[in-house]
């Protein structure tokens, strides 16, 4: 479906897209278009200034993430990054895609003298300033990193950092797989184009005729590179997704790629660029095999409910008050949070038994 310019930050971007489209020789992978509507300075969903976080429509958000949601969820997470911060003989924290401040500055009041140094990775501009204005208090303790230092000690956090980078879009005609991309149609607005590729799928399956899929070549060269910087320490990522054997199956026909904008989905990623996030489920087994390849240790995989509650989550909530019990079991029920997001934990250069993954443990399902 062609996109839609309006009066928004859609126009400008549009011109953008189009001529990266031109650039590219009239056929842009998705992959680049995806990169330019979330990031692309100043214009991109994630790069503009006035990028809303909050809980609901009214505060003029797209989504809430767990953070936001509830207090305990830092609060519980907490509780795994210290047993990791510990074992791993460090007192760094590092968070890629702090959003709003609220994990860091949960995790912060939590940690106390656990922590001395916390470090973020955030590509926008505009969300490090309030990134800044909310964490203040914590002064010199807490430091905004351009790039990520090789020889790093640390833990690392990641909380729906995967699903927002950049995937290949993988089209089945019902005789060969195509790699989709972004034209201009005859009006110059933006329009799919399917060409001749050599990608697959990483699952031998019998897909039918329209099938379309995600390949997330981005998200695991970022978990090399990731390995790589890493000397000493852990590294946890949440976020939704799948083992592969689920995420490519046949019966998943239309992919997992999705748009949120006013708490609504739609699956128009094409339909004004820079106004809404894009995203994708994560393929964790994916995720997993690069970490393995590049010599991380998985420490192990689950449900976000399962983690949580591994971590205490229960006994915060059966402290808190009923509002906080209440926006706390979103997290945790199969048919919100709970059972759709998972967590994956790695180490390198030290070894424990993470106290997230005790109990319901599904590394055997990668």
């Amino acid at each position: 479906m062609p996109a839609r310019e309006g009066e928004s930050v859609s126009t400008p971007l549009l011109e953008r897209v189009r001529a990266a489209v031109v650039d590219a020789g009239g056929w842009l992978p998705f992959d680049r278009y995806m990169q330019l509507a979330l990031y692309a300075p100043g214009l991109g969903y994630y790069a503009r200034a006035e990028r809303a976080f909050g809980r609901w429509p009214a505060s003029g958000s797209d989504f809430v993430t767990a953070p936001e949601l509830s207090p305990l969820f830092a609060q519980a997470l907490a509780v795994q990054l210290r047993q990791a911060l510990r074992a791993c003989g460090t007192t760094t924290l590092l968070e890629f895609g702090a959003g709003s401040g609220a994990l860091a500055e949960g995790l912060l009041d939590a940690l106390g003298g656990d922590v001395d140094a916390y470090r973020i990775v955030e590509v926008s501009v505009a969300l490090r300033e309030r990134q800044r204005q909310r964490l203040q208090r914590f002064g010199d303790r807490v430091r905004w990193l351009d790039t990520v230092p090789d020889g790093l000690d640390a833990v690392v956090i990641g909380n729906e950092v995967l699903d927002a980078m950049p995937v290949q879009l993988l089209a089945f005609d019902g005789r060969q797989w195509r790699e989709r991309g972004v034209v201009l149609d005859a009006r110059g607005e933006l329009a799919w184009s399917d060409r001749p590729s050599a990608l697959r799928p990483p699952v031998d399956a019998e897909f039918g005729a329209g099938s379309v899929t995600e390949l997330h070549a981005h998200a695991q060269a970022f978990v090399a590179s990731l390995a790589a910087w890493l000397r000493r320490g852990a590294v946890f990522f949440i976020d939704y997704g799948f083992p592969a054997a689920e995420y490519h199956h046949p019966q998943r026909h239309g992919g997992t790629l999705m748009c949120h904008r006013a708490h609504r989905a739609d699956s128009e990623p094409l339909l004004d660029p820079g106004d809404k996030d894009i995203s994708a489920h994560v393929d964790f087994t994916a995720i997993a095999l690069a970490a393995q390849d590049a010599g991380l240790q998985v420490l192990g995989y689950t449900s976000q409910a399962r983690f949580l509650l591994n971590c205490g989550l229960a006994e915060l909530m059966q402290r808190a008050a009923p509002a906080q019990r209440a926006a706390a079991h979103l997290l945790l029920a199969e048919h919100e949070m709970g059972e759709l997001f998972k967590v994956i934990g790695f180490a390198k250069g030290c070894s424990f038994d993470a106290v997230g993954f005790a109990a319901g443990d599904r590394l055997h399902r990668l």
